[in-house]
């Protein structure tokens, strides 16, 4: 028998446990315009060097406009998906985005509760494209089953102001800081506010709790209207998180990811623009007439000084 070639050996694998890639595990629906939810979830937190564990909970019926209709999956669907992939593989972070119904909801507050020391992070949506009682009993679920398995609560102003401050009757919109004081009342410590109006130019995005603002970055207004810009956010932040890094660090970074994201945005249908989230793997034909005077330190997002950002997003 021929001496076979050291060549042609098969490669070593890696046992499970010793994967160089952290795992994530994303509750969220199908989105077929390719904008947000899943497909949303999946190449932002790849882009972060992350495992995904895309655990479908529903599809949406739309385009690059709007939102038309939302199918929800069973919640033993939902349950049995997650069960069967955290048999396998251990994770080390949960996203949860848009879910469909209270007991989807309630299915994956279950298994979050299972897995307490797992960090969780929930994106509240913009739901006025829904039934009005619908929202309602949604937000409510999510009040009493998920927030207070969430580790980081993600949201436009205006839409946590609306869902946790509905009653807000001050002569200015809430502050950062008192969001995070209705979103702790649930049991969240940390929330992300993104959208905060600061003036005229500028929007503001906070990572705050009852006691104070952790950090804050500031962004130019600009023209384009972009679908899926939430999600991406809060995917990036959930895949950094469970690579290790810091909480604010991880939102710097998530942050600036997003921003790189809506700069290469781009308009593939007759709606609104998408981001790229693979901007990074496109070639960069300026690369050699610009080359970039950044020197690595100078790129470094350091953890005890949340940069504030004066960008056109």
């Amino acid at each position: 028998m021929p001496d076979t070639p050291e060549s042609s050996a098969p490669a070593a694998v890696e046992s499970p446990g010793e994967t160089s890639l952290p795992c994530v595990m994303t509750f969220n629906a199908s989105d077929p315009s390719g904008a947000g939810g899943l497909s949303a979830d999946i190449t932002a937190m790849s882009s972060a060097s992350t495992h995904v564990l895309p655990v479908v909970t529903g599809a949406y019926v739309r385009d690059t406009s709007d939102i038309h209709d939302h199918i929800a999956f069973d919640e033993e669907a939902v349950t049995d998906q997650a069960r069967c992939a955290l048999e396998d593989m251990p994770v080390q972070a949960f996203k949860v985005g848009f879910v469909g119904s209270p007991e989807n909801l309630s299915a994956v507050a279950e298994i979050t509760t299972d897995y307490a020391e797992v960090p969780v992070i929930t994106y509240m949506p913009d739901l006025s494209w829904w039934d009005e009682l619908a929202i309602e009993t949604y937000l409510d679920a999510c009040a009493e089953l998920l927030l207070p398995q969430t580790t980081v609560l993600v949201g436009n102003h205006s839409t946590l102001c609306r869902w946790l401050l509905p009653e807000w009757e001050g002569d200015r919109p809430p502050s950062p800081r008192e969001v995070a004081r209705a979103a702790a009342v649930h049991g969240v410590p940390y929330t992300l506010v993104t959208g905060f109006n600061a003036a005229d130019q500028y929007l503001e995005s906070h990572l705050a709790t009852p006691e104070s603002v952790l950090a804050t970055a500031r962004y130019e207004r600009f023209e384009a209207t972009f679908t899926g810009a939430g999600d991406t956010l809060s995917a990036a932040l959930c895949a950094l998180i469970a690579g290790g890094t810091d909480l604010q660090s991880a939102c710097a970074e998530a942050l600036t990811y997003l921003d790189q994201c809506l700069d290469a945005g781009f308009q593939p249908g007759m709606g609104h623009a998408v981001p790229d989230r693979l901007f990074w793997a496109h070639d960069d034909e300026g690369a050699e007439e610009e080359p970039s005077t950044e020197t690595a330190a100078d790129s470094t997002l350091d953890a005890d000084d949340f940069p504030l950002d004066t960008t056109r997003h």
